[in-house]
Formats: structure tokens, sequence, C-alpha cells
């Protein structure tokens, strides 16, 4: 949503403010329109591999939602890792055994559907339970594995920001590239009368514009947006890494959410009440 209001008022500070003083139809020149996009789209297919193409691709859809990193799905995470550990308290390691093999069928797993909608934080969690449940690592071995697998999940995540903000460091040369084929088109037609001449000036000058509008309007936002969304992403494995970790090394559930609670960014983190209120009403 903020993405398209920002839209808005870049389209209303530059083409609007345009519009008092000057002709919208000289920004009409179909064949710079055409050779921008095209080169965009050609940069981006020949510096990019199959992978790179294919993260960004799926991953632009997202910054037109509103993100899921909420205040109420970390409330559901830290209420799922809770019961988790309390089970594991009371009933013993080898009780979350089918929880954690089958957790789109777990009567835990199902009571927080913030949770599982996030695929990879599910794998995330269950990876590292049925670790604890074979009981053959210690805790700074899991946090070793844990710390090497969130460096992978990050350099994944950042593929899309990174390939967007490329894109949109191209597109102001991209734009000169047109600008500079429309004026050798015009130094070919200098016996043109003068308002000819600047017509085709004005046109060519449009490549120019297109190009950094472009950039730093609608690409590089996204970079931007998709690059937040990455640092969001990256909090839920550190509050599950957490979490476990302090179950591992001994503190009681209810203790071991609060390291967990305390890694989240203030923007999100419930507060102790907030979440031993959420828990106590769940348990009832």
């Amino acid at each position: 949503m903020f993405l398209i209001i920002g839209y808005l008022v870049i389209l209303a500070a530059s083409v609007g403010t345009y519009a008092v003083h000057g002709s919208l139809g000289a920004l009409w020149v179909p064949m710079e329109y055409l050779a921008i996009v095209g080169l965009m789209i050609g940069g981006f297919v020949a510096g990019n591999g199959p992978k790179a193409i294919k993260a960004t691709m799926g991953a632009l859809p997202s910054v037109f939602k509103g993100s899921p990193y909420t205040k109420a799905m970390y409330m559901d995470l830290l209420g799922l890792l809770y019961e988790i550990l309390a089970k594991v308290r009371k009933e013993g390691l080898m009780s979350i055994e089918n929880d954690v093999d089958n957790p789109d069928s777990s009567p835990i797993f199902s009571k927080y559907p913030t949770v599982t909608a996030n695929h990879h934080a599910v794998e995330f969690l269950t990876d590292y339970l049925r670790m604890m449940v074979g009981g053959n690592l210690n805790a700074f071995e899991i946090e070793g594995l844990m710390d090497k697998e969130i460096d992978t999940h990050h350099q994944e995540a950042h593929i899309a920001p990174h390939v967007m903000a490329k894109t949109g460091d191209a597109l102001p040369a991209f734009g000169i590239v047109v600008a500079v084929m429309g004026v050798v088109n015009v130094m070919g037609s200098v016996g043109q009368p003068p308002a000819v001449l600047g017509k085709m000036i004005g046109g060519a000058l449009v490549g120019t514009f297109l190009g950094i509008l472009l950039s730093y309007g609608f690409v590089q936002p996204i970079a931007g947006q998709l690059e937040q969304r990455v640092e969001e992403s990256g909090k839920v494995f550190e509050c599950i890494k957490l979490v476990l970790l302090a179950s591992m090394n001994g503190y009681a559930p209810q203790v071991a959410v609060e390291f967990g609670r305390k890694v989240l960014y203030s923007t999100e983190r419930p507060t102790f009440s907030e979440l031993e209120q959420d828990i106590k009403s769940r348990k009832g």
C-alpha cells in the first residue's frame, strides 16, 4: 500500500508539476518508452542466472502486500514455542516426535496458522527440534549450525533486493543511451525546420528523463522494500534460535520464550505482560 502511495506522490511531483507549465503530449514518445523497458529487461536477463531471476520474480509480489511479520505473528510464534517446550518439559522430548515429523497435522502447530504459513520458519524449527529429540548434539554445536543456516538464508534472501538495486542503478545509463540515439537521429535531420528539430531533441531527452525517473522513483524503492523484508524475516529465525538454545541450556519454557521476545524489534515486540496474558489465555 505504501509503495503505491509513494508512486502516486512521485508521479504527481514529477509529471504533475510539469503539466502545470508544459504539455504532457511532449512526454509521450512511445519508442523511447519501448527502448528503456527493453534495455531494462535485457540487462536484467543478461546480468542474472535462472536462480536469481526466479528468486526476484518470486519476491516482487510481496512488496505490494502487507508485511506478515506483525506483533500478532510473533505472539503466535512465542506461544507455539512455549507450548512445545512445555510439552517437552512435562512429557519428555519423545512426546513431540509426531508434531515435529508432521507439523501440518499436529494439533499444536495447527493452533498457529500465522506461523505455519511461513514454511521456512516451520522447517527451521522442526529440523532443530528433531535434532533435540535425537539427542546427539549439544547446545554449542547446534548454535554453530543454526548460525550457518541463518547466514545461508540471508545470502539467498538478499539476491532479489541486490538484483533490483543493480537494475535500478543501470537505468540512468540506459536513459543516456536512448537520449544519445535520439540526438544521433536529430543530427541526421539538420535540414528540418527548427520546430521539427526542437520536437526531436525534446523526444530524445525524454529517454534521460525516463531512465532517472524509473530508477530512483520506481525500481530503487522496490529494492528498498525487499531489503527491509529480508531483515524482518531474519528476526523469526533469531527468535527461534534463542528460545531453543535457552531451553537446551536448562531454562524453563517461560524463561526461554523471554530470550526470544527480547531479540524482536521494538515495533513488533510484545511486552512481558502481553505475552504472559496471551499464553495464559491459550492454556485456559
